[in-house]
């Protein structure tokens, strides 16, 4: 489970900024937080980002999925020879200075610090370090291309640090030669999903809701209490109205799975329909629904740009409910989005769906940059109207407008 994240120099994010999901003191017991074996405080299942146009909300899940795809694929696939990919604040001479990225994740008990630095021409640091009972264990550090090794870490480190090249990261060269230990940290990288594109197709839609059926075995209407796929992606459509009530994955004659969905009909019958007739909206629903059953059965991390461009602010809710629920995320599954929603600030819809440190502010100085912040140093009161507060500027984070008619000689 992620417990922070930080990143300096990149994109708008000049200095260091942190996100952190600790769970704030002071705010009282809370049946949503996630207690974690191996750490002290307790975990958010979901944080919320809000912010101005332009204001960095996406540059901070850009970062982390930066750092996320530098782990997965930095020694499969960046090019030997050249330098990192970078993404560096372009406003100022940071642009020539080295990027930062590090993550704190707990796995299995086991408190983890990972992170390293991108210099113009080849990886500059690299880190990782474990705490077990109290006890801060060093696992490697990295400057350039010297390495030192610590005792808690076995395996063949030497062996993997000659195949390791300049521009590419040890963590992920391990894990590519089945390193046991740091594979742990490397699998819950690998386990994290990001929607930062806007929109799905039909097939990639289709290929991943038929994925989780395949896991299932399921091939039928879904309607047994085996059929856990297919009750929870129908929970999510029924929430959303759009007038589908029941789907389900069957053969054609050539043996190749199609979807189908069940639509509420006037006479109460119902129509089944396949996939091509769903419109563009339910093909990003499901989309998104397939990415949220499948981290809520595994655990891991899901990052959500602009919440709102591809959820219905009915299905938000629901889906913040579901990550809240420890009967729907028995295994501590976070989710991280952006959005400019303003009604899971508020409580038009029942209780108000989040709490106070689930609320995180952007918002852009003169020189450009992104600072990120939580609500939290505010320390608004417990009756305060935060949707109100919000939209009236009370935490900063939303849009200056100006003058928008200009006068006739401006124009």
């Amino acid at each position: 489970m992620l417990v922070q994240f930080r990143a300096e120099n990149h994109r708008s994010l000049r200095d260091e900024q942190v996100l952190s999901l600790v769970a704030a003191d002071g705010l009282g017991a809370d049946p949503r937080l996630i207690d974690v074996e191996g750490l002290s405080e307790a975990l958010l299942p979901a944080v919320v980002i809000y912010g101005a146009n332009a204001s960095g909300k996406t540059n901070v899940l850009h970062a982390l999925a930066f750092m996320h795809s530098a782990v997965r694929n930095s020694h499969r696939r960046w090019e030997p020879g050249k330098p990192p990919p970078r993404n560096p604040f372009a406003l100022s001479e940071k642009s020539s200075e080295p990027c930062l990225y590090e993550a704190d994740i707990v796995l299995g008990g086991v408190h983890y610090r990972y992170g390293f630095v991108l210099g113009t021409e080849s990886i500059a640091e690299e880190w990782l370090y474990a705490w077990s009972a109290d006890e801060k264990q060093l696992w490697f550090e990295r400057e350039g291309q010297r390495f030192t090794f610590g005792k808690h870490l076995s395996g063949d480190n030497e062996t993997i640090r000659g195949v390791t090249r300049d521009n590419s990261l040890f963590l992920s060269a391990a894990a590519q030669n089945n390193h046991a230990q740091i594979s742990r940290v490397f699998m819950w990288f690998q386990s994290a999903h990001f929607e930062l594109q806007r929109g799905w197709d039909r097939l990639r839609s289709s290929e991943r809701i038929l994925e989780l059926y395949r896991e299932e075995g399921q091939f039928e209407l879904f309607e047994s209490e085996e059929a856990r796929t297919g009750r929870s992606i129908t929970r999510l459509l029924r929430a959303a109205d759009v007038g589908i009530l029941n789907l389900g994955a069957i053969k054609d004659q050539r043996g190749r799975a199609e979807l189908q969905f069940l639509h509420k009909t006037a006479d109460q019958k119902g129509a089944w329909l396949p996939l091509e007739a769903e419109s563009a909206g339910t093909i990003t629903l499901l989309g998104i629904a397939a990415q949220v059953i499948n981290v809520l059965r595994r655990g891991g991390l899901l990052c959500i740009d602009e919440l709102e461009a591809s959820l219905h602010p009915t299905l938000a809710l629901e889906l913040l409910r579901m990550f809240h629920d420890h009967t729907h995320n028995p295994r501590g599954a976070q989710l991280v989005v952006s959005t400019h929603d303003t009604n899971l600030l508020g409580d038009v819809m029942g209780e108000p769906p989040l709490r106070r440190d689930q609320i995180w502010f952007t918002e852009k100085d003169d020189s450009g940059a992104t600072h990120l912040y939580p609500l939290t140093d505010f320390q608004p009161q417990a009756h305060e109207n935060l949707e109100r507060g919000y939209l009236q500027g009370r935490y900063g984070a939303i849009p200056f407008l100006g003058t928008l008619v200009a006068a006739d000689d401006e124009l």
